[in-house]
């Protein structure tokens, strides 16, 4: 039987070939260890001496460009660092010198490179070879851990294509893996990323063989017929409804084969009139047998999402003091600002729930539940509705633009639907919790997660309607203005405005980029190249003459309404109209119940340089906590600074400023006898400057 390092995690000891391997001073997972706790028990930097780091190596990619990022926390094995970069190039480096060993591309083809979101590699042994597991797009693939070469028999060449094996015919549809997927023995179990919008893919999560790349067993999260939960949908949505994907990342119960994995909300995101039902497994925690794939049970937090309210990160497998004695528990931060936590075997809230009714949707069509469901404690990291006397004052003309946009749009608190008028979604789209996920401390039974404070605006609109000829600006609107918006303007910089793009491409690049997609935004492999001409000519040259022949869309993805982009609810020059804090720093005591300590966490420069300061920033990447008493974070976003907190209250020990954003998630790891701290400093997050270097520091000697 195949030994992977996953399946002992918790130990501190592998059995290989050679004898045994320390894991407790390396970071051989995703999140550091089997439970994703993100904890370290090294001890050799710690609150007497972590003022004393510095800089021991850098490594630059070189990859960098406008609009790149690097989320990625690297994994660490027996001194090799595993890493990649912004455009996806996989990176062995030495730890102890950031010497590069190998560097493997799958990027074969002639042109711009693509800029990719990915937050780590998968490793596994089985003692006699090593392999490391990663997506790049549709593809999953395997390169042997000391050469960086495919693995030829793995899967055809070397890959396995995510878009097969579904169960349902996906061609043309946009899926990838951007977070590692989790090895149960000699099955390599993932997720996937797919398009938000209709049509989209289904968010099946899937087992395959680690050596040949076989499908061992499949989870359809939209349940087909005769399954569990087929019943929520409509009787054919299984065939072309999409979402309801595990993009967030996973964990597993090594001891018990127990696979916690969070979903994410059906498509389309924001007007369910196709999808009416409570849409299970959208939104879902769920425990599922590692082994087969069967459901052992779930947890729904939204039924029937309309609000983007996706489970954002992996959930943490921690052992907590209820009622005088230690249960196994599973928590899963949210973007709404909770925790929620469970018994890890029977799926049994530790906290109260309230059961709350909410009101209908405005909207013609669409049908909401009528309750959601609500942990009553721990309380909210988050605040839960913006009001008129939580609205920025940073000067009287900010004040005074806030409140005249707020009083346009709805704002009700959770649960509150999507209108016409528009309505404040608080916390927004990104949270709350993120991807960056929670760090647990396995000594003390605290949560710790950092939180963005941002609100967003979510407005319906009219879809234009179906003809059999469509000009340019036509196919435009219905297949870019979601995100793009109709006057083009976008959302930037998630959504970048598409004025001038004359200036930046040629015809053949810009319709590359619309067939193969970029970043955020799906490939559009399904439209036709007729289409694709008519909508490059639209955006180079303003012109709408080039008409197509298209055959009305008369499938349920074809929807009434849609809505009219990712707006955050800003001030004139930019900055979020609501009071600070904008981003905060965390810790929940677990046992209790209680929020331990909250601070506002990050800062923008050139409001520091005019006397504004501790105002919290938008951040993006988790915290790492170590038993030297350390929390150590970058990710926030406009500062770029590199921070170590004293766990037990939040007290800043140390800080330095990195090259670009750290927006990724730090490891931890001992190396010769000396401990060391890695980030990628990549940038590029709500329009700051992209960067493309590993960071490591150690002690001064």
């Amino acid at each position: 039987m195949a030994i992977a390092i996953m399946g002992f995690a918790g130990t501190g000891i592998l059995p290989t070939a050679g004898g045994q391997r320390r894991t407790d001073r390396q970071w051989p997972i995703f999140g550091g260890n089997g439970e994703n706790t993100h904890y370290s028990p090294l001890t050799q930097i710690n609150h007497s001496n972590v003022g004393r780091l510095e800089v021991a190596w850098e490594f630059e990619t070189g990859d960098s460009a406008k609009g790149t990022e690097m989320q990625c926390n690297p994994i660490i094995v027996d001194g090799v660092m595993f890493a990649t970069s912004s455009t996806m190039r996989v990176l062995a480096l030495d730890a102890a010198t950031g010497r590069q060993i190998w560097s493997f591309d799958p990027f074969q083809e002639k042109g711009q490179r693509p800029r990719v979101r990915n937050r780590g590699v998968t490793w596994w042994s089985d003692g006699r070879e090593s392999r490391i597991f990663f997506g790049y797009r549709n593809l999953l693939h395997a390169v042997d851990a000391r050469t960086g070469r495919l693995i030829e028999s793995f899967g055809k060449g070397g890959r396995v294509d995510l878009s097969e094996g579904l169960d349902r015919d996906a061609k043309g549809l946009s899926i990838s893996l951007t977070t590692p997927g989790v090895i149960y023995r000699d099955l390599l179990i993932v997720g996937s990323l797919v398009n938000e919008g209709l049509p989209g893919a289904p968010g099946h999560i899937r087992a395959y063989d680690v050596r040949t790349g076989e499908r061992r067993w499949i989870f359809h999260t939209i349940p087909q017929p005769g399954e569990f939960g087929h019943e929520t949908w409509p009787k054919d949505a299984w065939k072309y409804s999409g979402g309801a994907n595990n993009w967030s990342g996973m964990v597993i119960d090594q001891k018990r084969g127990l696979l916690y994995a969070p979903t994410g909300s059906a498509s389309f995101d924001f007007y369910g009139a196709n999808r009416h039902g409570d849409n299970l497994f959208a939104n879902t925690l769920l425990c599922l047998d590692a082994a087969t794939g069967e459901r052992k049970w779930h947890f729904q937090a939204i039924r029937h999402d309309v609000w983007d309210r996706d489970f954002p990160t992996a959930p943490v497998l921690i052992t907590i003091r209820r009622d005088g004695r230690m249960i196994d528990a599973v928590a899963q931060a949210t973007k709404s600002g909770h925790v929620w936590v469970f018994d890890r075997v029977t799926g049994k809230p530790l906290f109260p729930v309230e059961e709350r009714e909410v009101p209908p949707s405005p909207i013609d069509g669409e049908k909401l539940a009528t309750k959601q469901p609500l942990p009553l404690l721990p309380p909210p990291f988050s605040r839960q509705i913006l009001t008129e006397e939580m609205l920025t004052q940073r000067t009287p003309e900010a004040h005074r633009f806030a409140l005249e946009k707020f009083r346009k749009v709805k704002s009700n608190g959770q649960f509150a639907p999507p209108s016409f008028e528009g309505t404040i979604v608080f916390p927004g789209f990104d949270g709350g919790a993120e991807w960056g996920g929670s760090a647990f401390d396995p000594n003390s039974g605290m949560l710790y997660l950092n939180a963005n404070e941002m609100a967003w605006i979510l407005r319906i609109v009219p879809r234009p309607p179906q003809k059999k000829q469509l000009n340019g600006r036509e196919l435009y609107l219905r297949e870019c203005a979601d995100c793009h918006r109709a006057d083009l303007r976008g959302t930037p910089p998630e959504f970048p405005a598409l004025a001038k793009l004359d200036q930046k491409f040629e015809a053949g690049d810009l319709h590359k980029l619309i067939r193969q997609g970029m970043g955020r935004m799906p490939a559009f492999i399904r439209l036709e190249t007729e289409s694709i001409d008519a909508i490059v000519q639209y955006l180079l040259t303003g012109k709408a003459d080039v008409t197509v022949e298209t055959r009305p869309d008369d499938s349920p993805n074809y929807l009434k309404y849609t809505m009219d982009g990712y707006n955050k609810f800003l001030d004139h020059e930019g900055y979020p109209a609501i009071a600070p804090p904008w981003g905060t720093l965390n810790a929940i005591d677990l046992n209790k119940g209680k929020i331990a300590w909250q601070i506002p966490f990050g800062e923008y420069p050139e409001l520091v340089a005019r006397g504004i300061r501790n105002t919290g920033s938008e951040n993006y990447g988790g915290p790492l906590i170590t038993a030297g008493g350390l929390l150590f974070i970058g990710a926030t976003n406009f500062d770029r600074k590199f921070r170590a907190f004293d766990k037990r209250n939040g007290r800043l020990l140390w800080e330095t400023t990195l090259p670009a954003g750290g927006n990724a998630t730090p490891s931890t790891y001992e190396v010769n006898g000396r401990q060391y701290i890695v980030i990628a400093a990549g940038g590029g997050k709500s329009g700051a400057p992209s960067g493309g270097k590993y960071v490591a520091f150690t002690l001064k000697r």
